[in-house]
């Protein structure tokens, strides 16, 4: 795992033209000028599409925990109503890692989080009402559920929740890890998935492998992972290999469908959100039992 910090914190530095297209020439030849002439008309005819922005993605709805990153979410049909919801990692729960098939459902909190605005500053503090969910099994999360609605966050600190996709996310897209901890952003793109990912005592299934330009530290743990083209969140943040051991602590290995086992030292991971979006009920409650919801049960 991308290691809760603890104790002090550490200071770290925060770092063409479009070718014109051919003609045929028709019952006589053209002149060069009359070939030129013609391509410039078929040019201004036909500009060229311009290309999708991406959304700017800033740390807006981000928090830092005591010990790790995270972020205000909310679903597809999240209220404004609704409690809110921050997201982090499983192994970043105040009462420790949960053990290997361990899962917390309505256990009281009182955590708090610093909220960050769109330059990373603190916005202010939002708190716990309780753990709505949280496991280190098959996936590596942990969902809080806040004393403050959607609504009373964006009225008091003028910020948004970022949005779960409900989608797979895509090999090769470009994304982007948000710490509120550190209040730095990595940028890279996804460079595949692990069948199962082992460290330790835990296995994770489906994780998204970052490209190696996301060198992700502790702390970073639990830090929402932005599709830049959508704004959206299709991940969370959690470990990578730091010195090459094999499915050791801080070291996870890829296991494949065939039991390969492939180490990859300096290479860092997250564990993909789509499949949270089915388990939220009406009212931002977790219901494990609703159709399509797949997270392990108590």
């Amino acid at each position: 795992m991308k290691k809760p910090l603890v104790g002090a914190i550490f200071a770290v530095a925060l770092i063409g033209a479009t070718a014109a297209p051919a003609t045929a020439v028709s019952d006589g030849a053209q002149t060069p000028a009359e070939q030129t002439q013609q391509q410039t008309q078929q040019t201004k005819q036909k500009p060229a599409k311009a290309p999708v922005k991406a959304k700017a993605v800033n740390f807006a709805g981000t928090v830092a925990l005591s010990n790790c990153s995270g972020s205000v979410v909310r679903v597809p049909n999240s209220q404004p109503g609704d409690p809110a919801l921050v997201m982090s990692n499983g192994h970043c729960l105040e009462s420790g890692f949960p053990g290997p098939g361990e899962v917390l459902v309505d256990k009281p909190s009182s955590r708090s989080f610093t909220l960050l605005n769109s330059s990373g500053g603190n916005a202010g503090t939002v708190k716990a009402s309780k753990i709505a969910y949280g496991t280190m099994t098959d996936t590596d999360v942990s969902l809080y559920q806040l004393t403050s609605t959607y609504s009373q966050i964006e009225t008091k600190f003028g910020i948004k929740a970022l949005e779960l996709n409900a989608a797979h996310p895509e090999k090769g897209k470009a994304i982007t890890v948000v710490s509120g901890y550190w209040k730095k952003m990595y940028k890279c793109s996804v460079d595949g998935f692990a069948y199962r990912l082992k460290e330790g005592s835990w296995t994770w299934k489906d994780s998204v492998r970052y490209t190696s330009a996301c060198q992700t530290i502790g702390g970073t743990s639990g830090s929402p992972v932005v599709d830049d083209a959508t704004g959206k969140v299709v991940a969370v943040n959690n470990t990578g290999n730091e010195s090459g051991e094999r499915c050791t602590d801080n070291n996870p290995c890829e296991v494949d469908e065939n039991g390969k086992v492939t180490v990859r030292e300096g290479i860092n991971y997250a564990q993909q959100t789509y499949g949270i979006v089915p388990c939220v009920a009406p009212g931002n409650k977790i219901d494990l039992t609703r159709a399509g919801c797949a997270l392990p049960k108590p």
